[in-house]
């Protein structure tokens, strides 16, 4: 199972951690998010240094569908409601930077970059498209409604952001990566405030950026509580007929649709982690009746952090960690998330004001309905009295016959039949595993 994008990049390698060391900023976490970072402070001249336990980007940054755009759903019309408009223009605004820097570096990057339309479609209730653009109005950006004759499904409409894009993440990631001070197959093994104990050595630092996808502590910020994780799935199909843009369901569990190179890419088959759901056989019975004559030239899975209101966690770890960053929760957004994120991160590890501050403070309320499914899967994984067990926290884990892995419903890690670790937020593997 090899995405696209692992599939036609050269990545490139660097050499582990050899000894102590003592640098100003230490990002943990080489996905695309901790890249960004890192080139960001670069930029600044700041001192900093970036540890990988394995290779940069081979997480999820290499299992996108690398969609860069600041259409996240039918998310505004949500914002303005729950938000208010101030913090819905905020939510606007740090998106489209975010494509707008994209699209300056990719000037000068070959990385496939190409400018496309996005549409969010609905398969029946038009009146929630009618909604979000009336959000959109309010916030001063000119959607549009489309129809969508591309897709071989019928639809009540769609809204369109015009000019958005997409791109190669991984030749985008190579290139900004070459010339970073990185340190690969380095993994933290203790943290605490300054200090990062590896298994190549230890690294002080004033300031610490944890990009990990999953936070790695769990003695601060409740990130167990705050956070679920989503898997998805992705087809890619030669002899499929181009879409010309980029579509997704407005639905949970909807569909996805983009072009690269000669092959759709279809998306979707998800679930919370650890739960089931259609996965690849959902994809490949939709792609038998809608483009029957189509091959599958690749398949893979992502997995994505879900916040508990759909805006990510970027900021101060939590109020008590001094010097202690995180970036997480993109909600099915990495792309134009992690240059968000990067942005502010490297504003604030600086000392310097960012508006988007508090928009992204990880200290925000809690008091979101997701709270409460969370808290309760945490509590049905510890009590379900069947092993293996996750050791991250200790939850059940739910085998997953169509990845031959072992996953947790709590909080999403992920093992290998041989107990081989695959994702976290466990940082063990856990022996002995069969289904």
């Amino acid at each position: 199972m090899e995405s696209i994008w692992t599939q036609t990049a050269d990545m490139p390698e660097f050499s582990p951690l050899d000894g102590d060391l003592k640098t100003s900023v230490l990002i943990v976490g080489g996905g695309l998010a901790g890249l960004l970072c890192a080139y960001w402070l670069a930029q600044a001249g700041v001192d900093y240094a970036l540890v990988e336990a394995d290779r940069i980007c081979g997480g999820v940054t290499g299992s996108t569908t690398a969609k860069l755009t600041f259409q996240h759903g039918l998310v505004y019309a949500r914002l303005l409601r729950e938000f208010g408009l101030e913090r819905a223009r905020l939510y606007l605004e740090a998106n489209r930077a975010a494509l707008r820097e994209y699209r300056k570096l990719c000037q000068d990057i070959d990385c496939d970059f190409e400018e496309r339309d996005t549409c969010v479609y609905a398969l029946a209730d038009r009146r929630k498209l009618d909604r979000e653009l009336e959000a959109l109005e309010r916030l001063g950006f000119q959607a549009e409604w489309s129809r969508t004759p591309a897709l071989p499904i019928p639809t009540a409409g769609a809204v369109k952001f015009p000019k958005q894009a997409q791109f190669h993440p991984l030749k985008f990631a190579a290139a900004i990566a070459k010339g970073l001070r990185i340190y690969e197959r380095t993994k933290v093994l203790e943290l605490s405030p300054g200090r990062a104990v590896t298994d190549r050595g230890t690294v002080t630092a004033e300031s610490m950026v944890i990009a990990t996808h999953f936070p790695l502590l769990n003695k601060h910020g409740a990130y167990f509580l705050k956070l679920y994780q989503s898997r998805s799935y992705v087809l890619a199909l030669e002899n499929a007929p181009e879409v010309g843009g980029m579509y997704v369901d407005e639905a949970e569990g909807g569909l996805s649709f983009r072009d690269y190179k000669g092959c759709l890419l279809l998306g979707g088959g998800g679930r919370r982690t650890g739960k089931k759901c259609g996965g690849w056989r959902e994809l490949e019975d939709f792609a038998a009746r809608y483009y029957p004559q189509a091959k599958i030239a690749a398949r893979w899975a992502t997995q994505d952090c879900m916040t508990l209101d759909g805006v990510p966690y970027v900021g101060r770890y939590s109020k008590g960690a001094d010097g202690l960053y995180v970036a997480t929760g993109f909600d099915k957004w990495g792309m134009t998330s992690s240059m968000a994120a990067a942005l502010l991160l490297a504003d604030l590890v600086q000392g310097r004001e960012n508006p988007y501050t508090e928009l992204f403070n990880p200290s925000r309320s809690v008091l979101r309905p997701q709270l409460a499914v969370n808290a309760w899967e945490s509590v049905l994984g510890l009590l379900t009295p069947t092993v293996p067990r996750c050791p991250h926290m200790g939850c059940a884990l739910k085998y997953n016959a169509q990845e031959h892995s072992w996953d947790c419903p709590c909080h999403g890690s992920r093992f290998g039949e041989d107990g081989g670790l695959i994702d976290n937020p466990a940082t063990d593997d856990k022996g002995g595993m069969r289904p």
